[in-house]
């Protein structure tokens, strides 16, 4: 006798870790779900204020050597997809794209993102703005996407994973996932990969907690957004937003904290949290470029080349299997 299992969908999903999460000891939310439309609206505000170096890094890096980046994954003209893993609004990205069109490299563009919001607008942007771009939009999970990119076609995979997304793991979780990329990729197929580097503490500190409060307020929308998909209760006035970086590490951790003993009811269930209980959120984990070169070789690429922005805060990695 066969049994069906019953697919869960993303929905049913977010409850799920939701629940699971704030049931734990100590208690944690999945950064992927900060990433609704509003969280999208807001995490654009963040790389716009004055603390968050990270955006004007990496920008400087695909805007100023966006020549030789082309050249270096061109592979002497060689047909390929670039696949971007968490496009977001491609804004760092569309100078490559740019760069690739003017080479009249042969390539298909395969933007991949968990926000439904994020692929719809590429889907509506970038054809208007780069009417010779060949792109297909992915929503979904990375790996579910990366499955569905790798049949798109039997040509070379150059796989994008910028805005140092890599650091939104530990270091063991980032290990795993570079294990997995490499497993679905085929000898020459590479992957430019963006880490955000280890430098002055309070300088990392600031923009994980800027002055005008962009940080706490992207934090808290997940709290909104939890009411108003899940069913929950939630008074985000009774939360606070707390950053820590240990230099030592690289573990930069964002919390939010209960700031009274409270009850609140999730999808029926009553969740207790204590005064100044902290609910973690999320990792920005930062390297150096020895750990770098450890972890990616590990996990079986091949160094091509580093690219760094003028103060070397930042660096985006370009590696090759096979």
């Amino acid at each position: 006798m066969s049994t069906k299992t019953k697919k869960i969908d993303q929905s049913e999903q977010f409850c799920i870790d939701t629940i699971n999460g704030l049931n734990a000891n100590p208690k944690y939310l999945s950064s992927k779900y900060f990433y609704d439309q509003t969280g999208d609206q807001i995490f654009q505000q963040i790389m716009d204020a004055d603390e968050y170096y990270l955006t004007n890094s990496e920008m400087e890096i695909f805007a100023t050597q966006t020549e030789e980046l082309a050249k270096t994954i061109a592979l002497n003209g060689y047909p390929f997809d670039l696949i971007e893993l968490g496009a977001g609004d491609a804004t760092k990205s569309i100078h490559l794209l740019k760069q690739l069109i003017s080479d009249e490299m042969d390539f298909h563009y395969l933007p991949i993102d968990i926000s439904e919001n994020v692929i719809n607008l590429l889907s509506e942007t970038l054809p208007a703005q780069l009417p010779e771009l060949k792109m297909k939009g992915l929503n979904g999970e990375y790996f579910e996407m990366l499955k569905e990119a790798a049949s798109f076609s039997n040509r070379r995979k150059v796989v994008l994973f910028m805005g140092a997304n890599i650091g939104n793991m530990t270091p063991e979780e980032a290990a795993h996932f570079c294990e997995d990329l490499r497993n679905q990729l085929m000898d020459g197929d590479m992957l430019i990969i963006g880490f955000d580097l280890k430098k002055n503490p309070l300088q990392i500190l600031s923009a994980y907690s800027d002055s005008k409060g962009v940080t706490k307020s992207f934090n808290l929308n997940l709290l909104r957004r939890i009411n108003r998909e899940i069913g929950a209760d939630f008074n985000t006035d009774k939360f606070d937003h707390y950053a820590s970086y240990d230099p030592i590490s690289g573990a930069c951790k964002s919390f939010l904290i209960s700031l009274q003993d409270q009850q609140v009811m999730i999808n029926g269930e009553s969740i207790s949290f204590n005064k100044n209980e902290p609910i973690y959120m999320e990792i920005s984990q930062k390297y150096n470029l020895d750990e770098i070169d450890a972890m990616m070789t590990g996990c079986g690429f091949k160094p091509v080349k580093n690219f760094l922005d003028a103060k070397e805060y930042f660096v985006d990695s370009i590696w090759q299997v096979g």
